[in-house]
């Protein structure tokens, strides 16, 4: 795998191996932050069903000031550790080694803010709409949540109240679902 843009551009990192984890590919990912465009330079990222980190990497690469990676498969974090290793970001991640329910939790009660939240659950056990729920409070003010999902399968967003549906993005057998907090923009 390597890192499509930004500071570390080409940069090889480590894929899932034997990980039972199906990483964004490199299309996907180049997608993404050609969606979010200038977006992503000075903000904060969550980077949730982190898998390798491959996402949340490239947002540090193309300039995101922070990003939180939430994984709960514990060879998974060994992974994005390895990964964030390969690349000069000391300081500007941390790595939430829980379920995504409980790191959400954490967060609210911390009252942490991304400006864009990258949701990427197994396409076999799509997040229920309560976790998307509580996913959507910790987006800030005009911020962005993007969905990946199998294109076939629309995600279920009955519990994203508050957010108003934005595009869906085909590439293959992956969509990318946009929704976006108050009057983020349509991107």
């Amino acid at each position: 795998m390597r890192l499509t843009g930004g500071e570390a551009r080409g940069r090889r990192i480590k894929g899932p191996g034997r990980l039972p984890i199906r990483p964004t590919s490199d299309r996907v990912r180049e997608a993404l932050f050609d969606i979010v465009g200038k977006r992503i330079a000075g903000a904060r990222f969550l980077d949730a069903c982190a898998g390798t980190g491959a996402v949340g990497i490239e947002a540090l690469s193309r300039g995101a000031r922070q990003v939180v990676f939430v994984e709960r498969d514990q060879r998974a974090v060994r992974r994005i550790r390895e990964n964030l290793e390969r690349g000069p970001w000391e300081g500007r991640h941390r790595i939430e080694g829980s379920d995504l329910k409980r790191a959400v939790a954490t967060m609210r009660e911390r009252g942490e803010r991304f400006q864009i939240i990258y949701l990427d659950p197994p396409y076999e056990r799509p997040a229920p709409a309560g976790v998307l729920a509580d996913v959507a409070a910790l987006l800030a003010p005009r911020g962005v949540l993007v969905i990946e999902h199998r294109a076939a399968r629309a995600p279920d967003l009955s519990g994203a109240h508050g957010l108003r549906p934005g595009r869906t993005y085909r590439y293959g057998d992956t969509a990318l679902t946009l929704l976006h907090e108050g009057d983020g923009g349509d991107v």
